[in-house]
Formats: structure tokens, C-alpha cells, sequence
């Protein structure tokens, strides 16, 4: 998809990855782009930074999702582009990492997407064209081994991907999923553990890796390409992937130590 004159949506926009992709899509022509987010103070200041709408939603609120989709329909006509990109870490483990934490971000990085996908579609289905692009990080298929409740809703973050673009791939519907490791953002340190990133990246550089996807309309958007022959070698061997993580995961704790 080119976005030359489309209206795209970016929830978690206020900053981060958010603002990064809506400066992207603005600088690629893109006719309207609605920034929304949690923050509405943020997210109105970034709207007129980059010169283009700012909307407060909370998107582990069906209906405010909802009500985002209905606004901007009604202002600025079809969604070309939905980027459900809100999310934040979690610390813990399993035994360490409380319910509520755990039901938070399956909320955030699961339901959201859901939650945007059941808004937009509809409108999406009958014209026989639409995108969806779901950020979800290169833990969603590997591992973050400091954090289980951001790990495992994250790979569910991937199989909704999945499961969307299988379903709708053949009504004209396209489907990413973003896939980054660290990114320089509020929510990312500048290093992660040895061995846990290759590198972070700026939003702006991945912003320009998700135009290029997109235009090709490629599933896996994955700004940290390395991540794309670890996926590679845990499909070919699940055990000796495991057997790795779980020495990484040692080091990482020796270090710490």
C-alpha cells in the first residue's frame, strides 16, 4: 500500500514509535493521520508538532476504540491504515509478576488489537480494502526472558496477526505485524542484557522500515533483521533454541549479580 492520500490511525501516538510513524506517513503524502493515546495532553501536543489530529483513547476500552474508529470515519471518511501500536513492559516473571499484571497487558497487547480490528473492519470488508498494523516486538516470537506476562502476549499479539491476515488476506484486507527488539523510546532502556537486542534503534529508522513494508505489504516487519534468522533457527530446532535462551537467561542473571 502506498500511503499518498490515505488516512491512517496510530494508537500509542503521543510519542515513541506512535509519533515516529505518523511523521513517516505524513512525510509519504498521507491525507489525514489521528494520532491517539492514553494521554491526552501528550497526544494533542504531538497532533501539533507533526500538524495533524490528536485524539485521547484508552484502547483497552472497547468502546472508546470504537468511538475513535466512528470519529474519524465520520471527519475524514474510510481508515486505510489502522496501526494498533499502544503497549508498555512488565517486570516479573511468573510466580513474581501478580494477576492484575498479567490481565494489564494481555488487555494492551492483545484485546487492543482485537478491540481495533472489530471497529475498522467492517467499514474495511465492505469496500473490499484495508490495512491493519500491529505492533507487537521481537519477544512476541523469541522471548524477553526478564518479563513473562510482555512475552507471552506478545507472541499472542503475533498469532492474532496471524490469524487476521488468514481470515481476511482474501477480502483485500492486509495485515502487518511489527516486530522490533530495543527501540530508543520511554519504554526501552538504552541496552538491554547481552545477547537480548541487537542494538537500539531510533523511532525515525523504524519508522522508515515500516513505510518500505508496507508499500510492500510484508507480514513480518522486522527493523532488527537479525531477528529473522533466530527465527529460522528455533523452527529448525526447538530444543537447541531452548537450550540457548536458557544460557543466555544464566548469563544475563550472573551478570546482573
Amino acid at each position: 500500500m502506498e500511503l499518498n492520500d490515505r488516512v491512517a490511525v496510530i494508537t500509542g501516538g503521543s510519542g515513541g514509535i506512535g509519533r515516529a510513524m505518523g511523521k513517516a506517513f505524513l512525510d509519504e503524502g498521507a491525507r489525514t493521520v489521528v494520532l491517539a493515546d492514553l494521554d491526552p495532553t501528550g497526544v494533542a501536543r504531538a497532533a501539533d508538532e507533526l500538524g495533524c489530529v490528536g485524539r485521547a483513547c484508552d484502547v483497552t476500552d472497547e468502546s472508546d476504540v470504537q468511538a475513535l474508529v466512528e470519529a474519524t470515519l465520520d471527519s475524514y471518511g474510510p481508515i486505510d491504515l489502522f496501526a494498533s501500536n499502544a503497549g508498555a513492559g512488565a517486570e516479573g516473571v511468573l510466580t513474581d509478576a501478580a494477576n492484575d499484571q498479567w490481565q494489564f497487558q494481555w488487555d494492551l497487547h492483545v484485546m487492543a488489537h482485537l478491540y481495533a480490528a472489530r471497529a475498522v473492519l467492517p467499514s474495511m470488508l465492505a469496500r473490499g480494502e484495508g490495512y491493519l498494523l500491529n505492533t507487537a516486538s521481537a519477544a512476541g516470537l523469541l522471548a524477553a526472558i526478564g518479563s513473562g506476562p510482555y512475552t507471552v502476549t506478545k507472541a499472542a499479539a503475533v498469532k492474532l496477526a496471524e490469524f487476521l491476515a488468514i481470515t481476511h488476506g482474501d477480502d483485500g484486507i492486509r495485515v502487518s505485524v511489527l516486530c522490533p527488539q530495543g527501540v530508543n523510546t520511554a519504554m526501552a532502556p538504552k541496552s538491554l542484557g547481552d545477547g537480548q537486542t541487537d542494538g537500539i534503534i531510533e523511532p525515525d529508522a523504524l519508522a522508515r522500515v515500516v513505510v518500505d513494508a508496507v508499500r510492500e505489504e510484508r507480514f513480518h516487519i522486522l527493523p532488527h533483521p537479525e531477528v529473522g534468522e533466530y527465527i529460522k533457527r528455533k523452527a529448525d530446532d526447538p530444543d537447541r533454541w531452548l537450550r540457548g535462551m536458557r544460557r543466555l537467561r544464566a548469563r544475563t542473571i550472573d551478570q546482573a549479580g
